[in-house]
């Protein structure tokens, strides 16, 4: 994607041929600061502190890690601590150990002298693998807002999202904004309501930003406003994006998704899930019962940082001195108030069934 014309991918390798490159996320959408990491244990701190995050990217970015791991070390027991150190970075995205899986399947046998340059090689891999699959799963997702727009001629077609599922999460096109950008590209007039995402902002600050560059019309809205317009047909359509989707169907994604798909279900509006393939996890069912929720620091929710008037970066204290806070990141939507499920290899309902049918190999 681009920004103010210049294409970007949200993870790269430098011009110097090993240490990669990333867009900060955390100065976002106030300033464009690429950064550069020539270790392992700076790509940690990136994944952890949030530097980067979307579960796609991180999976993507953890994959340069060992890589660059690597060049410091190439032994199997350096392949082995740097795989569990970045494995142990974020708990809920699949991804993540799907691509270090990944990286070590591959590497593992591999003599040492080789396993620097197959490393890269299959960082890459797996990064261009992500572009790809976003950008069909965008090509999947797209007919149904046609449908929409062939429903209302001339009428704009509003989706309501959920967090960042954009080309910032993904190494590019994104996942639930990649059926946005394709209507967009194609002439549909397209509007997007934009969940704020608190505590950390993600939508308010990510996906409206990405939106803003894109020429996508879109209007950011509190997070309790979804139910309110879906109530009066202000919301044609929800999509958003997950972090893991288990083999029945069920959906983790950023806490607030649940509360939107159980409005959606009661006003009869459809709720769709983009996921690529790295983000199902064949090995939970139940999602609510299985599938570990982050937990992430209290000064989330209890403080904010943005721009002030005269324009300088500000952190604020939103929550009254002395009271605690709880902040899980993510909640779980059980598979029965999912629509359906927007993949590269096309939709399916969300259930054993309809994900058995689009991948079949998984067994």
């Amino acid at each position: 994607m681009k920004i103010d014309g210049t294409p970007y991918r949200s993870v790269w390798v430098d011009a110097d041929g090993w240490s990669v490159r990333i867009l900060d996320q955390t100065k976002l959408p106030w300033q464009l600061d690429i950064l550069r990491l020539t270790d392992a244990g700076q790509v940690a701190h990136a994944i952890r502190s949030m530097q980067v995050r979307g579960a796609p990217l991180i999976g993507a970015v953890a994959a340069y890690g060992v890589a660059l791991a690597l060049r410091a070390d190439a032994s199997t027991e350096a392949l082995d601590r740097a795989v569990a150190m970045l494995g142990e970075t974020r708990p809920t995205a699949i991804n993540l150990r799907w691509a270090l899986d990944r990286m070590r399947a591959r590497l593992h046998n591999l003599p040492a002298g080789d396993r620097v340059a197959a490393a890269y090689a299959e960082a890459l891999a797996i990064a261009d693998d992500d572009a790809e699959t976003c950008r069909r799963i965008g090509a999947n997702g797209l007919p149904l807002l046609q449908e929409i727009a062939a429903r209302k001629p001339g009428e704009t077609v509003n989706v309501l999202t959920h967090c960042n599922a954009g080309w910032l999460a993904t190494v590019d096109y994104g996942t639930a904004l990649s059926p946005i950008y394709q209507a967009h590209d194609a002439g549909i007039p397209v509007h997007v309501w934009v969940d704020e995402t608190r505590p950390r902002n993600q939508g308010a600050a990510l996906t409206a930003f990405e939106l803003g560059k894109h020429g996508v019309r879109h209007t950011v809205i509190a997070d309790n406003a979804g139910g309110h317009l879906m109530q009066h047909a202000e919301v044609d359509i929800c999509i958003v994006g997950t972090d893991r989707v288990t083999r029945q169907g069920d959906v983790a994604n950023k806490i607030g998704t649940y509360l939107k798909a159980l409005a959606a279900r009661d006003n009869g509006i459809p709720f769709w899930v983009a996921t690529p393939h790295s983000t199902i996890d064949w090995r939970v069912g139940d999602g609510v019962a299985e599938i570990p929720i982050e937990e992430r620091a209290e000064t989330e929710v209890t403080d904010l940082t943005g721009r002030t008037a005269d324009g300088r970066l500000e952190t604020i204290r939103v929550a009254a001195e002395g009271s605690p806070a709880a902040n899980p990141a993510f909640d779980v939507t059980p598979a029965r108030l999912v629509t359906g499920l927007i993949t590269e290899r096309g939709r399916c309902e969300a259930s054993a069934g309809g994900l058995r049918g689009l991948y079949p190999e998984a067994g």
